[in-house]
């Protein structure tokens, strides 16, 4: 099962919805019945967040009857969330829920349309994702491309060494800087040694210092195809990874070009899915 966001942000996520609680159900007077909220795919979908949406029901007084896991995939027309309850627990958490099932899920489901057209190029390429998730939102991002098959490319600026042409600028630029790689590996002996290169000339420069990873920005699979083998004499050990552009229409391209792994934003941006919710009544 994947990780599940904490409390916390269940908490807030309902604060900003219902910080006074629900005008229109107290004002009808219905907030006491009895009924079942059900949410369905109108199209096949990669589920993501249905336990954070099921807690969300259950935080406002509902009772979960059936949910399916983060991660499954469903075609169209399937319930795979129910709960009964109060009329006011359901519309209470109606909105939240299907919000964080609605986004979460659109970004599952780019992802393992990605993830599927990269593995039958070839299964053992890795599918990674960039820090550019929208500030806010990082934990229920990559509890999505995690749902959708992918891994994140780096969690923050904490825990992996990644190096730009904007960090070797202070370094007396990209040559001056290959040349301390063996000591920069000396002082993070547990940490990968990232660097990224704009250019073919760049990238063998940057994998014949020794680096663990060259990472070719931008550059076209044409170009991709004909540099690879290239690297791979240069330094045999050498990890490559593609980034910038990539989308579902080119991952399959990128794919065939024989590099390890494909960093990517795209999942991140687009149309959440289309999920349909039903209240029904259930007085006798």
């Amino acid at each position: 099962m994947l990780y599940q966001l904490p409390d916390s942000d269940i908490e807030r996520f309902m604060e900003e919805d219902m910080p006074y609680g629900d005008l229109t159900t107290v004002l009808l007077g219905i907030g006491a019945l009895h009924g079942e909220i059900t949410f369905t795919s109108r199209e096949p979908t990669t589920l993501c967040c249905t336990e954070e949406a099921a807690r969300v029901l259950e935080r406002c007084g509902a009772t979960v009857d059936f949910l399916l896991q983060s991660g499954t995939t469903v075609e169209a027309g399937v319930t795979f969330l129910s709960a009964s309850g109060s009329a006011g627990s359901m519309h209470a958490g109606w909105k939240v829920a299907l919000n964080l099932l609605e986004y979460a899920s659109g970004i599952a489901t780019r992802t393992r349309n990605i993830v599927r057209r990269v593995k039958e190029v070839n299964s053992s390429m890795t599918v990674v994702t960039t820090r550019k998730s929208f500030p806010g939102t990082k934990k229920v991002a990559i509890k999505a491309i995690m749902a959708g098959g992918a891994l994140p490319h780096r969690l923050g600026l904490s825990e992996s060494v990644l190096v730009f042409r904007q960090h070797t600028a202070f370094c007396g630029g990209l040559e001056p800087f290959l040349q301390t790689i063996t000591e920069l590996k000396a002082k993070a002996t547990e940490q990968k040694i990232i660097v990224e290169a704009e250019s073919p000339e760049e990238a063998l420069a940057i994998a014949a210092a020794g680096v663990d990873v060259v990472q070719l920005d931008k550059l076209q699979p044409e170009a991709l195809s004909l540099l690879v083998p290239q690297l791979r004499n240069v330094a045999p050990a050498v990890k490559i990874s593609a980034a910038g552009g990539i989308n579902a229409a080119n991952a399959s391209a990128y794919a065939e070009t024989g590099v390890d792994m494909l960093v990517l934003s795209s999942v991140y941006f687009g149309k959440p899915s289309d999920i349909a919710v039903l209240i029904t009544s259930l007085q006798p």
